[in-house]
């Protein structure tokens, strides 16, 4: 099934497209637009959203594309800690999955005092002219909304991390990599604001761009199938830790056949160079794209606790 949204049409999404008795989960209540007076770098033709429902029987799995509008969606946590986690969905940068790597983290999340922000992401193949930085821009503005907004949602500006998947691992690791970069000029008070988090997991990451590692699809909509090694190089995460990177939690299933575990595994070695705080976690099995519903009965299921145990170990959760 698919529907196509106008542009003031998609600002809503979260809250047009309810479950019609089938989700399991609640839908976000807030919506936070990234640039409400309209995306940069545009192309003269703004793509045109569609979400193609890909679920089955009870679970939804929305997949969004042609995302001209990017925004933040807004799980509250019920008895908020002043944590707060920025969540990047999947989508190999050719739709952004909105539920088993976004709202359903969003919920399990704020169930746990965490305050979830669900980030809907520009595609770089649309058109756009930091086609591939777009990604990355979207990303730390989102950081410096959530900052800039912090005491209206409950959280510390401080206690802010970033967690993603597949290729919005790869985004995730990138934001945690090149937070300082200036992808694009600052245009008003909240672009002065830090875009760091203060810990990141990339669950599952596209790292590399240069094959035989990299995931195909996500390298060639990055940065397109004629890309160089020096463009390959410039988007590979594991190639721009700082010294001051945050701590990072790492985890894949080593017969992964979409995103080989080398990534995460290249990763790992930069951080560890680095000094960087690293946690890793691998799975004999899993396969990929697992989320949160495909963990039970693989050794995977492991995943979200052990997370959280390493966020409370990094004071995620404030003093105790």
């Amino acid at each position: 099934m698919q529907m196509e949204l106008d542009r003031r049409g998609a600002i809503g999404l979260a809250l047009a497209l309810s479950a019609s008795g089938a989700s399991a989960f609640s839908e976000p209540a807030d919506t936070i637009r990234l640039w409400p007076n309209g995306a940069p770098d545009a192309p003269a033709k703004l793509p045109v959203e569609v979400v193609t429902e890909r679920g089955k029987a009870d679970f939804r799995d929305r997949a969004v594309s042609g995302i001209s509008d990017p925004r933040l969606v807004v799980f509250r946590a019920a008895n908020p800690t002043g944590a707060a986690m920025l969540i990047c969905p999947g989508g190999g940068y050719k739709h952004v999955v909105v539920d088993k790597e976004g709202f359903e983290l969003g919920n399990w999340l704020a169930a746990r005092g965490i305050t979830a922000f669900v980030l809907f992401y520009r595609l770089p193949a649309d058109g756009w002219s930091r086609r591939s930085d777009t990604p990355l821009i979207d990303a730390q503005r989102a950081m410096r909304l959530i900052r800039s907004r912090a005491a209206e949602f409950g959280v510390d500006p401080v206690r802010l991390g970033v967690m993603g998947f597949s290729a919005g691992g790869h985004l995730a690791a990138d934001l945690a990599a090149r937070f300082a970069f200036a992808a694009r000029p600052i245009s008003d008070t909240v672009d002065r604001l830090s875009a760091r988090p203060f810990l990141a997991a990339p669950i599952y990451p596209v790292i590399s761009m240069t094959a035989p590692m990299a995931h195909a699809g996500s390298r060639d909509l990055l940065i397109g199938k004629e890309a160089g090694p020096e463009l390959e190089r410039a988007h590979n995460p594991a190639a721009h830790i700082p010294a001051d990177a945050p701590p990072h939690f790492l985890c894949h299933a080593e017969d992964d056949g979409a995103v080989p575990v080398a990534n995460t595994l290249l990763l790992r070695e930069a951080l560890v160079a680095r000094g960087i705080v690293t946690e890793t976690h691998l799975f004999p099995t899993g396969g990929h794209g697992f989320g949160l519903r495909q963990v039970v009965g693989t050794p995977t299921a492991e995943w979200p606790n052990l997370f959280l145990a390493f966020a409370r170990a990094r004071g995620l959760f404030g003093s105790s």
